[in-house]
């Protein structure tokens, strides 16, 4: 398996991030007239704010992206094109989920299609789980999983710098485990990618946001990144658990106890760990530094999972790092 050399993630993330904040200095006007988010009691900010700036995110990786195949940096396999047009169609979603508020069950069936449709492009051989589990029972609990981390990734992406403070250690901690040749190349360069255009955003998106990234961004993201931990999950299935472990805790949790109370799960709300920590007086980069540091400890234990290689080392690092996730949203939930 190749590497991606240094001199080429430098310049993969310079230019998607140059293109993104570009794009978004360009398009911060016109959102400002026409994609507002106004404050209400399911909000974290206070102001009417700005929201679309996935678009631009979004725009700057396919054209880094489809740059780099044609400059054949990328190569198959495995071939980007499924989850790049999947990104396309749910960025498409998301922009008119921004714009006029679309029912749940059409966003959740599209975004099923969407899922199922990249699962059944993975080749036959592809198994995360090949002596437990039957390959359709596995591909269908992959859609699954991709949908609700989808779905994961665009509840939190409800406050300042959150969802950056997820992508970037996801994004280089992928983009470290191609480095060592656990992930295919282009698994590797689709991150480095993303983590441009992600640091391009967060330039704008910084505490007190000047705007926001918008379901257009939050949802294709967030397959994005499944479609990453999916590889790492097939190279090592434990290092796929412990980069998706916080969104996936905060996100699941949160749900399971807004069930257990009777509440409507499809609703929105403002029940998410990180939300509460706000509202309990916790400042908005308080917060996402502690999920930024936690994202960081993740990283650094699923690269070690991965050059372990032992089942031994599995249980210790899987327990870590279950350990310190609980232990920061046991921090964020604390009465102040």
């Amino acid at each position: 398996m190749s590497q991606v050399p240094l001199v080429t993630w430098a310049a993969l993330v310079a230019c998607s991030a140059g293109l993104s904040a570009g794009l978004i200095f360009v398009l911060k006007p016109l959102l400002i007239r026409y994609a507002l988010a106004h404050p209400n009691d399911r909000s974290s900010h206070v102001t009417a704010t700005p929201q679309g700036a996935g678009l631009a995110v979004m725009v700057s990786l396919l054209i880094v992206t489809i740059a780099a195949m044609l400059l054949g940096v990328i190569t198959p396999p495995p071939s980007l094109v499924p989850v790049l047009a999947g990104a396309v169609l749910l960025t498409a979603i998301g922009a008119l989920d921004d714009a006029h508020a679309l029912p749940v069950t059409w966003r959740l069936l599209g975004e099923a299609l969407i899922a199922a449709a990249i699962v059944l492009t993975l080749p036959q051989d592809f198994r995360l789980l090949p002596d437990l589990l039957p390959l359709i029972v596995e591909r269908a609990l992959m859609v699954i999983g991709v949908i609700w981390f989808v779905n994961a990734i665009n509840f939190l992406d409800g406050l300042d710098w959150m969802t950056v403070a997820q992508v970037v250690p996801i994004t280089l901690g992928v983009a470290m485990l191609q480095a060592l040749g656990v992930v295919p190349p282009n698994v590797g360069i689709l991150a480095l990618v993303l983590l441009g255009a992600t640091l391009g955003f967060a330039v704008f998106n910084k505490h007190p946001a000047q705007i926001f990234l918008g379901d257009a961004g939050s949802l294709p993201i967030g397959l994005m990144l499944a479609y990453m931990l999916i590889y790492v999950a097939e190279a090592h299935l434990v290092s796929g658990l412990l980069l998706a472990l916080y969104g996936l805790t905060d996100a699941t949790v949160t749900l399971g106890r807004r069930a257990l109370n009777g509440e409507n799960v499809l609703s929105a709300h403002r029940k998410h760990f990180y939300q509460q920590a706000v509202a309990q007086g916790m400042s908005v980069p308080q917060v996402t530094a502690r999920v930024f540091g936690l994202g960081m400890v993740l990283m650094a234990l699923a690269i070690t999972a991965a050059l372990a290689s032992s089942l031994t080392a599995d249980i210790v690092l899987l327990a870590l790092g279950a350990a310190a996730t609980g232990f920061v949203l046991f921090n964020l939930k604390q009465e102040r």
